[in-house]
Parts: structure tokens; sequence; C-alpha cells
């Protein structure tokens, strides 16, 4: 899961929590599930040191970090409510959104597929997922998970995947695009959780992307990231069908922190001259400067 901004208070030891915090080496880092003071069986995940996901495990609808909502917001609106879904989650985490879409959808199909093998025992050992939800975890290199995978053979795929602090460059080209476009239904939705900064080279070109393959794009973010004045992250949407640009925005507007969602000529105009990557050229998403994100 990705790096993000952590609001304050987000993780405590101690308090009306009785749980105590775990850490552990993991293959790619040092892993630490941190108990919330505030709330009961609610856990911080961080890895070397960079807050990476939030669950309750009594409230699996509760998303404490920006864009996870905003995740949450397209996978409210990418069918109607309730319906069950094949999902494919791209960058495991502490498998905040299997468990909201398990909450959310009841019935979904599940997949994971997260590189980090011991990182995903930590979090299953401790942090084990809802009974009846059918979540299926695989220690797996997410491009070479889909270039495995069946055809057509899912509704929505979450692409959140952060080497560190970056996403790596395998899954940063047009190449990559195609791959996770096969394993889409026709219908079927594509949601990728991005971070950059002014003048946004990077988020650009995996606009430019996505755009070889897809006729329909949303790109969601605060307005201050945006307006270039931080660094920060961006959810991005792809699709086949028309996105529900309305829904989107209206439930984007009603959060803590409200986001801005560009379509259409707006995304046209942000892309601008920006060119599709391919693999033999393809660069790891932008260093975070120091500080951008953090427990605050």
């Amino acid at each position: 899961m990705a790096p993000c901004r952590c609001p304050a208070g987000a993780a405590h030891n101690g308090g009306v929590n009785d749980s105590r915090p775990v850490a552990g080496a993991t293959e790619h880092g040092f892993a630490k599930l941190m108990p919330d003071v505030d709330r009961d069986r609610a856990w911080l995940l961080t890895v070397d040191g960079a807050p990476q996901s939030y669950v309750d495990l009594d409230e699996p609808t509760h998303l404490e970090f920006e864009y996870a909502r905003r995740l949450g917001h397209a996978l409210d609106t990418v069918a109607e409510p309730g319906r069950a879904l094949d999902v494919v989650h791209l960058g495991g985490g502490a498998l905040t959104l299997p468990r909201y879409v398990a909450a959310t959808r009841p019935g979904s199909r599940q997949q994971v597929v997260e590189l980090d093998a011991a990182l995903l025992e930590l979090v299953l050992e401790h942090l084990p997922t809802p009974a009846g939800a059918d979540i299926t975890a695989h220690a797996a290199d997410a491009r070479a998970w889909l270039d495995a995978a069946p055809a057509e053979s899912a509704d929505v795929l979450v692409a959140d995947v952060f080497g560190g602090s970056r996403v790596p460059a395998h899954l940063t080209s047009v190449e990559y695009a195609r791959a996770a476009a096969r394993v889409l239904r026709g219908d079927g939705v594509y949601l990728a959780n991005l971070a950059d900064a002014a003048p946004f080279a990077f988020l650009r070109s995996q606009l430019a992307n996505l755009a070889t393959v897809f006729g329909e794009l949303a790109l969601i973010a605060e307005p201050a990231v945006l307006r270039g004045r931080r660094f920060g992250n961006a959810v991005l949407v792809a699709a086949h069908r028309p996105v529900d640009v309305p829904a989107l925005a209206r439930l984007t507007a009603g959060d803590a922190f409200p986001a801005r969602v560009e379509h259409g000529s707006g995304i046209r105009t942000f892309v601008g001259a920006a060119r599709p990557v391919h693999d033999e050229e393809a660069v790891p998403s932008p260093e975070p400067p120091e500080g951008a994100f953090g427990i605050g």
C-alpha cells in the first residue's frame, strides 16, 4: 500500500486499546502495527516509518487515510450498491480496501497480490480477515501475477503498489496498463493510487499510458495538490464506459479534506503533450520530499 499523510492522533500506543504494538523485519523493510488510542481494535501499519495502511477491525468501512477514502468512493460508484464484484488488489498493506469491499459488497471474490510475503504473513496473523470474506492473498510480483492471470476475470483492479515510497518502474509503463486492461472485463474499472507534485511529469505520463487503453479517465486529488502547492496522492479512474463523475464529485467534496474530480477536457488539458512511457524507458514514481508522508 501507499505511504500517506497520517492525521494527527491516528497512531499512539496504549490508552483504551489494550493491544500492544507488533514489529518485525519483512523482506522489503521494517514493519510496525500500532494500535490507535482513540479506536478499539484499530491499527496503523508503517513500513520503515512511513504510514502505509489503517484498519479498524470492528468498523472496516472506516477509511482513515484520504487516498483510501477516495478509492472507497470510486469503489462505491463502479456498480449499484451492494452488488458483489470480482476485485483484484495489487498491493496488500493491511488489506484495508479488501475489508471495505467485503463489508460494502458481501459475496465479492477478491484477490490480493503483495510482493512482501513476510509483511503479508505479519498482517494476516495479527489482523485476520473477516469470517466469511472471500479474500485470497498471493505473495507475488504484481506485474508477473497480472501477466499470468486469466483474461477478463475481474470487475475492478485496484493498484496501490509502492516499493518503499515509490511505485516500481515496471508498473508505470503502457505495457503494464495493457496487462491490467487485459485482466478486466469489458465494463471493468481500473483504479490507481499514485503520488506526485508539480509539474506532474509522472502523473501526466500515467494518464497518457491509460489513455492508450481506456476511453474514459478521471483524476481525483486535493485542489492544493493540483495547483502545485504540495506533493500528494492522486487517484486515477479508467474504464471503457462512462465514469460516474457527478457521484464521485459529490462524495469526494464531502470529505474532511475535499478533493476535485477532473474529467474530459480537464484531463486532456492536464495531460497536455505527455506521451506514453514504454517498459524500456519507464522509471519509478518520484521520491517524496522529506516529511511529505509521516505521522503527524
